[in-house]
């Protein structure tokens, strides 16, 4: 389904919803407890709206999580958003594990830290940073980043996607295997990434993390994202097949052709396909 659907689904049940609330006096802000995590949420945003409906914001990628995170492993949260899977993470890594929950705009970060603090044990396992993550870390940051997705009519908003741009402010350019040389100790077992279109730049500072550490790849392919970052499919394909990597529907396990051209027609145009990428 594109995201366009989902979102025009999800501001039918907003409305619903907020006009039930505002009967009762209750505004968009309310603190929620799913599956036994503690969250901040507003519910004129998207993300927040999905977590606030029984935490149904992408369940199947959750329960990908639930199967493929090892406790006391160390995993990459790219693209970490609110924190939805941050904190998920954080309870499936257990407290002998970490997770490094990296999100490059302002607004996103602090309701990251926001949810984190409403969760002091599994705070305690998760390493925020503030960061955009890039093949060099003297490489400038874009000044706004794609992390917010109302519900509400709005001007300005992506025209496929719908979501809003939201400023970097004082995030910095980081090199990821710069990063993870801080933890020498630690070997990488997952990664989630999520990053609208800027895969590639997270790829080109990964170069030893793909080629020495090959950890598994839970990810979202979107072509007309790439497309507009000035990437593609091919060139996200070409820092994972090298390496030995394959490409996995994340729903049933089936295997993607590891052909870019041949996968990019699978996807239509405003659409995506969430993957899980492994070498066998």
């Amino acid at each position: 389904m594109k995201t366009t659907h989902k979102i025009g689904a999800a501001r039918l049940m907003y409305r619903a919803v907020r006009a039930g609330r505002s009967l009762l006096g209750r505004s968009d802000r309310q603190i929620a407890v799913r599956n036994g995590i503690n969250y901040d949420l507003d519910l004129a945003q998207g993300i927040d709206f999905a977590i606030y409906l029984g935490n149904i914001y992408e369940r199947q990628t959750r329960a990908t999580l639930r199967e493929l995170v090892k406790p006391g492993s160390l995993v990459l949260d790219i693209g970490a958003n609110v924190g939805a899977h941050t904190l998920h993470l954080a309870h499936l890594v257990g407290p002998e594990g970490r997770v490094l929950a990296f999100e490059p705009t302002a607004f996103a970060f602090r309701k990251l830290n926001r949810n984190l603090e409403l969760n002091p044990e599994l705070q305690k396992r998760v390493i925020p940073l503030h960061c955009f993550l890039t093949g060099k870390d003297a490489e400038p940051v874009p000044s706004a980043i794609y992390s917010s997705w109302p519900l509400t009519n709005e001007s300005g908003l992506h025209a496929k996607h719908l979501g809003r741009e939201m400023r970097t402010e004082a995030a910095q350019a980081r090199r990821l295997d710069d990063v993870l040389a801080q933890f020498p100790d630690l070997r990488v077992q997952l990664v989630k990434l999520d990053v609208d279109g800027y895969e590639c730049d997270v790829l080109r500072g990964a170069s030893k993390l793909m080629k020495d550490v090959k950890p598994i790849f839970v990810m979202e392919l979107a072509p007309y994202v790439l497309e507009e970052r000035g990437t593609s499919l091919e060139e996200l394909f070409s820092y994972f097949i090298p390496n030995g990597y394959r490409f996995f529907d994340e729903k049933h396990g089936n295997a993607l052709p590891s052909s870019a051209a041949e996968l990019g027609r699978m996807v239509s145009d405003g659409a995506c396909i969430n993957a899980i990428a492994r070498v066998q």
